[in-house]
């Protein structure tokens, strides 16, 4: 690690957005507080196949079509979906009774006949959607963290892009939950040891491993593939895999609002990723 430093400069959140049910669409919002398990209700629902285990976009990319709602602070939702009617949930289940998901460090509490009719019309397969619930010792399933993309990073891969004669494409492809603009090296969030930014203070878990969810459009719901993996395995590509953005800890909680400055108040070396 190297001597704390404070990076400032102009660099500032432009994005705050979390994901009310894992695989779909985001709720952006202008402020929010953050607690040591990230942002309030980030991936408090899931949606799960008749064995228990997590639908996600490659396999149903009809879920980015999924729209949340909150109507209360206690996770209460409206979902939306085209052509469909709403579905209000409050989170409680019909009964209660906490469910192990394979292979997941949480437990779940199921929403319902009726909460699962209407998931599996929206997805075509059966489905059932349930509340995230701790299990003792467990996590939530966001992994009680933050995923931070920054501008830069994005404005350097659409040159690739460009370059190659591929369209540019949306911070929303990347699913991050803050998004931070002026930093004038892209990837700086590879080398952030340690963000400050409103009350809060973050410190850097691992870098973001990027999968085929990356090639669906979320406003369509369809794959459309090969971006940008194609183009991000040409110089994003480390140990685990093409990487992208990265993951931080809630070290000190407090509020966040779109437009606060983000100081680097740490940094480490880059880790071994193929350079552009």
């Amino acid at each position: 690690m190297t001597e704390a430093t404070v990076v400032t400069g102009q660099s500032k959140v432009t994005e705050l957005t979390y994901y009310p049910v894992k695989g779909c669409a985001g709720i952006t919002v202008s402020e929010a507080r953050i607690t040591p398990d990230g942002l309030p209700h980030d991936r408090a629902y899931v949606i799960v196949d008749e064995a228990g285990e997590l639908r996600w976009q490659w396999g149903d990319p009809r879920l980015a079509l999924i729209t949340p709602h909150p109507v209360g602070e206690f996770g209460e939702l409206t979902l939306r979906a085209p052509d469909r009617g709403d579905l209000m949930v409050d989170g409680r289940g019909e009964a209660e009774e906490v469910t192990d998901l394979p292979g997941q460090p949480y437990g779940a509490v199921d929403q319902g006949e009726e909460a699962a009719a209407w998931v599996t019309g929206v997805l075509g397969r059966p489905s059932r959607l349930l509340r995230v619930r701790k299990a003792p010792g467990g996590t939530a399933a966001n992994h009680s963290r933050l995923h931070v993309v920054s501008r830069a990073s994005l404005d350097r891969l659409n040159g690739h892009l460009t370059e190659r004669g591929a369209a540019p494409l949306p911070m929303n492809r990347f699913r991050p939950n803050l998004v931070v603009d002026g930093w004038g090296t892209p990837h700086t969030e590879d080398t952030a040891a340690r963000l400050s930014i409103g009350e809060t203070e973050l410190a850097f878990t691992e870098l973001t491993v990027r999968c085929a969810i990356t090639m669906v459009d979320q406003e369509t719901g369809r794959r459309a593939g090969p971006e940008p993996l194609r183009t991000l395995v040409d110089y994003r590509k480390g140990e685990d895999g093409i990487v992208f953005g990265a993951y931080f800890a809630v070290v000190r909680e407090g509020r966040v609002t779109v437009g606060d400055p983000v100081k680097v108040m740490d940094a480490v070396e880059a880790m071994d990723v193929m350079g552009d």
